[in-house]
């Protein structure tokens, strides 16, 4: 069990930089789930990331894990598979900075997850944190999604966020527990293959081989998604999923800029409002001294 680090500082700017990276992957994420659908962007970019994740994984030569640790591998895998079907079906029929605001009910439940799985005490900073950042994301959907103007499809995608985010939740939790249990480059190689693993159950009817053209977002969207799984897990080992979780906020500062830079999606004043209250949270959560760690190896 890792020791966490004696300032939550350097894990949250970290972490950070994980959720800038990750934003950066869903430019690429989007493209391909409206080019080849979202059950094929991530079957491919799972498969990509095994072979990728893997070279720099056993090129470690590391020790297998143990039964315990290749359990948790799975089980948090499976709720990523469902949280990234999810998210990514709805990307591809929302804007970018309208996904990732509605997402953003994922930190809030994971902040309350983690006192009944993690057994982490909740501090005024952080519900404080917690609820600012939520108002800033209510700014935002009341800004998007008050006028009544989206279609069908549109609601049907913002449900599909909601789930996805239930499943960000616990992922959020499992990835604090895993953290502590299995090093950045394992964590980012079996939760690929996993992944995969069971989305290739519904190959047989779903599964399609992109163009060539493809090639490069699905690699390049795989580097990305690696890069912030390391970054993430280096984070989550060393500091309270309370005080990380709060990070996520800052991938709608990213989500606003790559939509208006790369799908020319407008920036709107509840967005940046929004935003703004969302930054404040970020800063409250940092200034929270973390307490000994109470995390225990899960018996997933």
């Amino acid at each position: 069990m890792r020791p966490d680090s004696p300032s939550p500082l350097v894990p949250f700017l970290v972490a950070c930089a994980g959720i800038a990276t990750y934003s950066s992957m869903d430019v690429l994420m989007k493209g391909l789930s409206i080019g080849i659908g979202a059950y094929n962007a991530v079957l491919w970019r799972t498969m990509a990331g095994s072979v990728l994740s893997g070279l720099v994984y056993f090129a470690a030569r590391p020790a297998r894990p143990d039964a315990a640790t290749m359990r948790i591998h799975a089980w948090r895998s499976l709720f990523v598979t469902g949280m990234a079907l999810g998210f990514f079906w709805a990307l591809a029929r929302l804007p970018m900075a309208e996904a990732i605001a509605l997402a953003f009910v994922a930190p809030l439940l994971a902040l309350y997850m983690a006192a009944i799985f993690l057994g982490e005490r909740i501090g005024r900073r952080s519900i404080a944190a917690s609820l600012l950042g939520f108002a800033g994301v209510l700014v935002i959907v009341a800004g998007k999604l008050g006028d009544g103007g989206h279609d069908t499809q549109a609601l049907w995608a913002v449900g599909a966020v909601f789930l996805s985010a239930v499943c960000y939740a616990y992922n959020l939790i499992l990835a604090r527990r895993q953290a502590k249990m299995a090093g950045p480059a394992e964590i980012a190689f079996y939760q690929n293959l996993f992944v995969a693993l069971f989305l290739s159950l519904a190959a047989p009817w779903f599964a399609a081989i992109p163009a060539a053209a493809h090639a490069a977002p699905i690699v390049g969207a795989a580097l990305l998604a690696i890069l912030s799984l390391l970054l993430l897990s280096w984070a989550y080992a060393r500091a309270e999923a309370q005080i990380l979780a709060t990070t996520e906020y800052t991938g709608f500062l990213w989500a606003m800029l790559f939509g208006w830079f790369f799908y020319a999606e407008p920036v709107t004043l509840p967005t940046i409002a929004g935003a703004l209250l969302i930054v404040v949270a970020c800063l409250i959560v940092t200034r929270k001294t973390p307490r000994k760690d109470p995390v225990e190896p899960a018996a997933a």
